[in-house]
């Protein structure tokens, strides 16, 4: 099979292994131990489980009140405490990070269960796939689409998890394709209204459970130390833009009077592709945008090498959508590799999972101001 190889999912393909997938897609570098049997599956929420019950279910009611974690697994993670400080400070909690009684029972008001059974249709289960992935600009630029590797990723992607965490929820015989019924994070989206989405990427909202509720901002604040993205309702901050040849080492004197009403795990920025602290603004969006990948803008790329166009798709460079910032070559965008936000560097821009950069898109109008701030 060669990297340009892309295979359609097919009801013949119905009976795969969960946990067969799961561990196809698995990083080469990190085998299994040698003579190591694999531990039987518990039920979640069980001793012997990865998934705490208790934490996945809190972190279903903060993706849902938009206040995401990152992805859902049930383990506390590094986001966890943020996630939780920032829903406090939203219903005027106190911001103890701590998921608290009050927080609890503030979360709890929703009354949605923490899974959900799915039978799983065609649809969610059509890809097209890309199998191997190809780890090379130059190669991945002769796919037409940057698609999923496997049904595994694509469903894992809908229901804002991870491959394992399913394999965690439905036991290693689980077996997925059209047909099949899998227990799933339930995330499924309240309000699929997406009136004024253009028509390629409307679809893609209602797949990847994006809520179109009432949650609406007025600009954003990315805090560099805190590494999240608040939307905030209320007066943006006053003054000119920031330039765009600035060197972006200032933060904003003023970060406006609004309101958190909504709170995004971010990456971004490194050491080599600082954060560019200033007061910006997300001018234009774009959709299943291809990427233009120009060696000579990234620190750890072959300079010799050539440009290169590279097709749209959820693990494109840039995943669904890219939010323009008058800052030369920045924006806040997506990614194919959920898993990593909070916990990896970026190359300056502010990246976080497809799903919640297309529900950012619902939460804010072309032309918001982003204060980005150490």
């Amino acid at each position: 099979m060669t990297s340009k190889t892309i295979i359609r999912s097919t009801l013949g393909l119905a009976g795969l292994s969960i946990a067969a997938l799961a561990i196809a897609q698995a990083p080469a570098a990190q085998p299994p131990s040698a003579g190591k049997p694999a531990a039987a599956w518990a039920p979640p929420g069980t001793p012997g489980s990865p998934i705490n019950g208790e934490i996945f279910h809190a972190q279903v009611l903060l993706d849902v009140a938009g206040f995401p974690s990152g992805v859902i697994d049930g383990k506390k993670g590094m986001v966890f405490g943020k996630s939780i400080s920032g829903f406090q400070e939203a219903h005027n909690l106190k911001p103890t990070g701590q998921f608290d009684t009050p927080t609890r029972q503030a979360l709890l008001g929703q009354n949605r269960p923490s899974t959900i059974m799915v039978k799983l249709s065609p649809d969610q289960v059509a890809g097209p796939f890309v199998l191997p992935f190809p780890k090379k600009p130059e190669d991945q630029a002769k796919l037409q689409f940057m698609g999923y590797r496997n049904m595994l990723e694509e469903v894992a992607e809908e229901f804002h998890t991870t491959p394992d965490t399913i394999v965690a929820l439905n036991g290693l015989d689980a077996k997925i394709g059209a047909g099949a019924t899998l227990r799933l994070p339930n995330v499924i989206a309240a309000n699929r209204n997406y009136d004024g989405a253009k028509p390629d990427i409307a679809p893609w909202m209602a797949k990847l459970n994006v809520d179109s509720g009432d949650i609406q901002g007025d600009y954003v604040v990315v805090s560099k130390h805190e590494g999240v993205l608040r939307v905030m309702k209320g007066s943006p901050p006053q003054g000119a833009l920031s330039k765009s040849d600035s060197t972006g080492n200032k933060p904003p004197a003023d970060t406006g009077s609004g309101q958190v009403v909504a709170q995004f795990p971010v990456t971004m920025g490194s050491t080599h592709d600082p954060l560019p602290l200033g007061l910006w603004k997300a001018t234009t969006y774009a959709f299943l945008p291809p990427f233009h990948y120009n060696p000579a803008l990234f620190w750890d790329a072959n300079p010799d090498k050539s440009e290169e166009k590279l097709p749209p798709g959820p693990n494109g460079p840039v995943g669904l959508a890219w939010l323009d910032l008058t800052k030369e070559h920045y924006g806040i965008h997506g990614t194919g590799s959920p898993e990593t936000i909070g916990r990896a560097e970026s190359h300056g821009c502010i990246r976080l999972s497809n799903w919640d950069v297309l529900r950012l898109s619902r939460m804010l109008k072309p032309g918001f101001k982003a204060v980005l701030t150490s």
